[in-house]
């Protein structure tokens, strides 16, 4: 009986452990920097991201290079263009440079009035304080809707500051909230140098990305040529990387990834690589609970030869896209509970491997806090830092990044336990579905929007593009 019962699994383990093989002697033949371990540092939450970007940006005196979705108008975002003004004043030949998404740097937020955006402050700042800090625009694709510059990075002279999170507020823990993303610290010129080089090379060379900074920027619409070919330029670039014949001792591997479309994606190609071979654990981050057909499947594929998979969202109060029951509803409102909606069925078809222990959920929410991790563990070997959601719109339509770090010698091991346990401090483990909300408790105005989006199927069409 025991045989009958363990089939499924034996079958899936012969038929996947040719591609698991595969997947490891690709992830092992990716060309990377080889980093001293003592070099990698994990900070602990947003009130060190933001005191770290502080004294980075004090402390250059030849480049800085910030690329991330939006550097906010509000308290902290002016507090890091007032230092990043300082700090060229200091030191004049100091080189700024920021990218952000330019559609999403000339709107105001969403459900807010209308207004020029945070583009404004960028003028602002330049018509006061002078030239030293340019701003540039990237415009992924012709509308926000269709996908935006989720890229990230910060380069400080031969630093580099990774995050998934952008610039405003709460990401830096301002004003007594926070949303919740990781942080990363690396000293490796090459690498600065590598990350530099493609924003040089791909954004600065384009006619499509222009400055933020200077008064009368073009509309989008006069860019939408000089669009298309930059569009075309990015689904074939990538990083320009060293070969790696051999990882000395102490040091650990970083390869820099880029994501952008459907087709030759070598982000999307390096997670599927990461479940595929994975023989143990794997840890996954996300925000919001939509993951991607492939994904999906690559986890149940995990989950049948036999890995633990622990998974870490929010709980939907922890989204920054939910509004209390208190305030007016809009129907931004909603995606909380599309994406719980998807953890419940997710949960439902898994109970078995719940049951178990082998998958492992769990929910983070502390206060009115919001949620943003990213990114994956597998095997006590490699690790995955970055900005990607690991939903179908960073999948095909936004233009990502992430760095790989692959630790055969587990020099960071205890780096990474330890930064999950401080993640864990909040999360609470879901046994069952049943612990999940359903749909008849949820608002009025969620249940029938819902059931109007199920009935005509346009749930699938909102999962694919928010």
């Amino acid at each position: 009986m025991n045989k009958l019962i363990d089939a499924p699994r034996r079958i899936a383990r012969r038929l996947v452990s040719p591609l698991r093989r595969k997947s490891r002697t690709w992830l092992e033949g990716l060309p990377g920097f080889a980093v001293p371990a003592a070099a990698i540092e994990t900070l602990d939450g947003p009130a060190a991201f933001r005191q770290a970007l502080l004294a980075q940006i004090a402390q250059a005196t030849r480049r800085i290079v910030i690329v991330a979705l939006y550097l906010q108008d509000d308290d902290a975002g002016r507090e890091v263009m007032d230092a990043l003004y300082a700090a060229h004043a200091r030191h004049p030949a100091l080189e700024i440079d920021v990218y952000v998404d330019w559609h999403r740097a000339q709107r105001g937020l969403i459900g807010k009035h209308k207004s020029p955006g945070n583009a404004a402050m960028y003028r602002d700042y330049a018509q006061r304080l002078g030239p030293g800090v340019r701003v540039w625009g990237v415009p992924v694709q012709s509308r926000e809707l269709f996908g935006v510059l989720h890229l990230k990075g910060f380069v400080f002279d031969d630093t580099v500051l990774y995050s998934g999170a952008s610039l405003n507020e709460v990401y830096l823990a301002r004003h007594d909230r926070y949303r919740l993303d990781r942080c990363h610290r690396i000293h490796d010129r090459e690498l600065a140098d590598c990350m530099i080089g493609f924003v040089r090379r791909y954004f600065r060379g384009s006619d499509a990305v222009r400055r933020l900074d200077l008064p009368d920027p073009p509309s989008t619409r006069s860019l939408l040529p000089a669009i298309r070919a930059f569009r075309l330029q990015l689904q074939q670039a990538s990083y320009a990387l060293p070969d790696l014949p051999s990882l000395p001792d102490g040091h650990v591997e970083i390869t820099p990834l880029l994501g952008f479309g459907r087709v030759d994606n070598a982000l999307n190609a390096a997670m599927l690589a990461l479940l595929r071979s994975a023989q143990r654990e794997v840890v996954l981050l996300t925000p919001y609970f939509n993951l991607p057909k492939p994904v999906r499947v690559a986890i149940g594929q995990a989950l049948r030869r036999g890995c633990r998979v622990d998974i870490m969202v929010g709980d939907k109060t922890a989204s920054d896209f939910y509004i209390p029951p208190a305030q007016p509803f809009r129907t931004i409102g909603l995606l909380p509970y599309l994406y719980e909606n998807n953890l419940r069925r997710y949960m439902r078809a898994h109970r078995r491997h719940l049951e178990s222990g082998q998958l492992v959920v769990r929910l983070w929410r502390d206060g009115d806090n919001s949620y943003h991790l990213k990114g994956l563990f597998v095997d006590d070997e490699y690790a995955l830092l970055t900005g990607h959601n690991l939903n179908p719109r960073a999948w095909a339509l936004d233009l990502e990044n992430a760095l790989l770090l692959r630790d055969p010698g587990h020099r960071l091991l205890a780096q990474h336990r330890a930064e999950r346990a401080v993640l864990h401090r909040h999360a609470v483990t879901v046994a069952d579905y049943h612990q999940l909300e359903s749909l008849r408790r949820y608002p009025p105005e969620v249940r029938r929007l819902l059931r109007r989006l199920s009935r005509v199927r346009l749930d699938r069409l909102a999962n694919r593009l928010l």
